[in-house]
């Protein structure tokens, strides 16, 4: 254990990214317990407030996150400085993307439908994060040989070409598969080579004179959707809370 901590985290210098990542996904567990806590009325927490002005924790969370990043920039990967500004980083990071739909809508949505965006790109982050401390480095120069990586036109071969998927994929509407497709190219690729989804881009530009097309695309989300927004929304409402009931909207005329 000790000699693959030494050679895989302590060697490349990714101590500080296990720190901040580590940080990360405390300080958005433990925001949520509070948040959670005071909107049940329980337990010694409450709302901050300066002037009648409710203070989201996004604002503390940009302050550490300026201040860590350029820490981290000045400290370098290796010493104690590094580590307490990794540290400092991914508590703000966390505090940030806890409100990321608030900074997304402009609106305090953190309670409603809209506010599972931020428990959404909190999870894909942690993940994304966690490959790269795992060894994958983006638009896969991890599967370069030596050789190849001293080769600058093989790397910018294997760059754009994996950017390029990652690219098709997002056009294709599949989101989540272009970000996971910028660390492992494979699932970029997957992505890019299946059927897009009804509303996307692609699917605008390139189904558009062929209705076969488009009803296979609109049939194949249809069924992932009903396959996985049930289990999808179970545990967003599990990590994040479940979002406040949609008030019921009167019909014209008052009824």
């Amino acid at each position: 254990m000790g000699d693959w901590w030494t050679r895989n985290i302590v060697e490349p210098g990714k101590v500080p990214l296990l720190l901040a990542l580590t940080s990360f996904v405390l300080t958005f567990v433990i925001t949520r317990v509070v948040v959670r806590m005071i909107r049940a009325g329980k337990g010694p927490f409450g709302n901050v407030e300066a002037g009648g002005v409710h203070i989201h924790h996004v604002v503390p969370g940009v302050v550490l996150t300026v201040l860590g990043g350029f820490g981290a920039v000045a400290s370098g990967r290796h010493g104690f400085g590094s580590a307490v500004f990794a540290v400092v980083f991914g508590i703000g990071a966390g505090l940030v993307l806890d409100e990321f739909a608030l900074i997304l809508h402009l609106d305090d949505v953190y309670w409603s439908e809209e506010g599972r965006k931020s428990v959404e790109v909190v999870v894909l982050t942690a993940a994304l994060v966690g490959l790269m401390l795992s060894g994958f480095l983006p638009f896969g120069v991890n599967d370069l040989s030596d050789d190849e990586l001293q080769d600058r036109g093989g790397v910018i071969v294997s760059i754009a070409v994996n950017f390029a998927f990652a690219l098709v994929a997002l056009s294709k509407g599949k989101a989540r598969m272009a970000l996971f497709g910028v660390v492992v190219p494979l699932v970029a690729l997957v992505g890019a080579v299946r059927l897009a989804r009804p509303a996307s881009a692609w699917a605008r530009r390139f189904y558009r004179r062929r209705p076969r097309a488009r009803a296979r695309a609109t049939l194949r989300a249809y069924h992932h959707d009903r396959r996985w927004d049930g289990p999808r929304r179970r545990m967003q409402d599990l990590i994040g809370g479940k979002p406040d009931p949609e008030p019921a909207r009167s019909l014209p005329g008052g009824r």
